[in-house]
């Protein structure tokens, strides 16, 4: 039964025997177009894979880059950087950087 239902899915992603009319391919046949059918679906999801990875690397090091180029700009201006996240001004003092809503 498992067998048919794959034979069936197999036909209708290839659409090779949508005819009624078409010769019948064999068990074999039909196994080894699921299997190449497999590969190539795993080589396209770890190459997108890949690209997502290496996009989310480039990502984070553009961040640190600005990150960087900020503190050098507010180092110019004269302007002592606010305490990270999670240790705001306790004393009440308004914040001066507009970004830090």
């Amino acid at each position: 039964e498992g067998s048919a239902m794959a034979e069936e899915e197999a036909l209708a992603v290839g659409g090779e025997m949508a005819d009624e009319g078409a010769a019948p391919q064999t068990t074999q046949d039909l196994t080894v177009f699921v299997q190449t059918l497999l590969q190539q679906m795993q080589s396209r999801f770890a190459t997108m894979s890949d690209a997502i990875i290496g996009r989310i690397d480039e990502m984070g090091h553009r961040i640190d880059e600005l990150e960087n180029s900020i503190g050098e700009l507010m180092a110019q201006a004269g302007i002592e950087e606010e305490p990270q996240e999670g240790t705001a001004a306790e004393d009440g003092e308004a914040r001066s950087d507009p970004l830090a809503n």
